[in-house]
């Protein structure tokens, strides 16, 4: 299987790619694991991307394609991927389209998150953080300390990181409105698309993805 997964931030994409890559057996390509693999390994591709990071200008697209179609070329993903945040836009989107046709390959669907806005600023700006270990996450609402301001693990301040903070998570929104969503519509015209409820449990919405892509898998 060939899969895209969308959503806005907060859906639990990444939680969700893992789980469904494990259960597909097919790797997962998320897009901040490849320039954090080309730039760690100082590949051509990373030094080309961290220049621009660096210069605090985004990686343009082509850079970004690129990486994705080397990843996409390894051994592991002969038999089909998951990408996670790519493509983020239309543009991606049709290189992407462009880059499998080349293969003789395309994608057998493309898995869209559904989270009421509201319940995306309640997930993200209710996380709190712990000083001492950011490995140690908690929420105001869903996973609260037993000490309001304190982490439970270590007794470490908690604190809420500047991205979590409800006027950015609303930009962020914007920017996926904006550039993102339009590719629902895009691979909707390709008759790709299945919408879930990202909402409930972690099992609970992996079933639900489990199914709606075995649903797409027989329609084809």
């Amino acid at each position: 299987m060939r899969i895209v997964l969308v959503g806005p931030p907060g859906a639990g994409k990444g939680t969700q790619a893992a789980f469904l890559a494990k259960n597909l057996s097919i790797p997962h390509i998320s897009t901040g694991d490849l320039f954090r693999a080309n730039i760690s390994q100082q590949t051509e591709l990373g030094k080309l991307a961290k220049s621009y990071m660096d210069a605090g200008n985004l990686v343009p697209d082509e850079v970004t394609i690129a990486m994705a179609k080397d990843r996409m070329e390894q051994p592991d993903a002969v038999g089909g991927f998951l990408l996670d945040g790519f493509p983020r836009n239309v543009s991606q989107a049709e290189a992407l389209d462009e880059l499998l046709k080349t293969e003789g390959i395309r994608l057998d669907a493309v898995l869209d998150l559904e989270v009421p806005e509201e319940e995306v600023v309640k997930r993200i700006a209710g996380r709190r953080i712990c000083r001492n270990d950011s490995a140690h996450v908690f929420h105001v609402t869903y996973t609260p300390p037993k000490k309001d301001g304190v982490c439970d693990i270590c007794g470490g301040e908690l604190y809420q990181r500047d991205d979590d903070s409800e006027d950015t998570v609303r930009t962020r929104l914007e920017v996926y409105h904006t550039q993102t969503e339009p590719i629902i519509d895009y691979y909707k015209a390709q008759g790709l698309v299945v919408t879930i409820s990202a909402l409930g449990k972690v099992d609970e919405v992996t079933a639900r993805a489990m199914e709606a892509i075995k649903r797409k898998d027989d329609d084809r």
